[in-house]
């Protein structure tokens, strides 16, 4: 499976311009992980961190679930591999982790991120409250720091990807 980004078109509106590099980012992180097998995608950045690929879809799978259904929505949606005893759960994998498994759960997570960005407008302020903050944000925010989210991870990604078989580009 190839998978296929799109960069938004240069005139697009503000929201479809927010959405369309989301949905960039999104795909090029699946992109990073495409052709490898369940062991290199769990392969570590370099000692002592435990940073992988697999590890990176599962944080942004509970990130997704975060901002759009607990935050945007204020659906109650515990994490999915992160908890309070272990803040980075997301990237310590276990022999039971599986590709499959993490890839389709951030993939629904994406999809419910979807689902939930539709019934609000940029400035519409989130149903629920940081955690920590206990700030609300407007969903125009939330895709700006979406963006950045992947961005930043993207990076990540690149250069575990070429740790593990030499492949490079965006």
């Amino acid at each position: 499976m190839t998978t296929e980004r799109r960069a938004p078109d240069v005139d697009a509106d503000e929201r479809t311009m927010l959405e369309g590099w989301l949905e960039f980012h999104r795909e090029t992180l699946a992109v990073k992980c495409e052709g490898l097998t369940d062991a290199q995608l769990r392969t570590a950045s370099v000692e002592p961190s435990p940073l992988s690929l697999m590890g990176l879809v599962r944080h942004m799978a509970d990130v997704e679930r975060n901002w759009y259904r607990r935050i945007l929505t204020g659906a109650e949606a515990p994490p999915l591999y992160w908890s309070d005893a272990d803040p980075d759960g997301d990237f310590h994998l276990t022999e039971a982790d599986t590709w499959q498994e993490a890839h389709a759960a951030w993939r629904a997570e994406i999809e419910a991120a979807r689902h939930a960005a539709a019934g609000f407008g940029l400035d519409d302020l989130s149903k629920g409250r940081h955690r920590r903050t206990g700030e609300q944000f407007n969903l125009r925010w939330i895709h700006t720091h979406m963006i950045e989210e992947y961005a930043r991870h993207n990076g990540h990604a690149d250069l575990i990807r070429e740790r593990i078989d030499g492949a490079t580009g965006d």
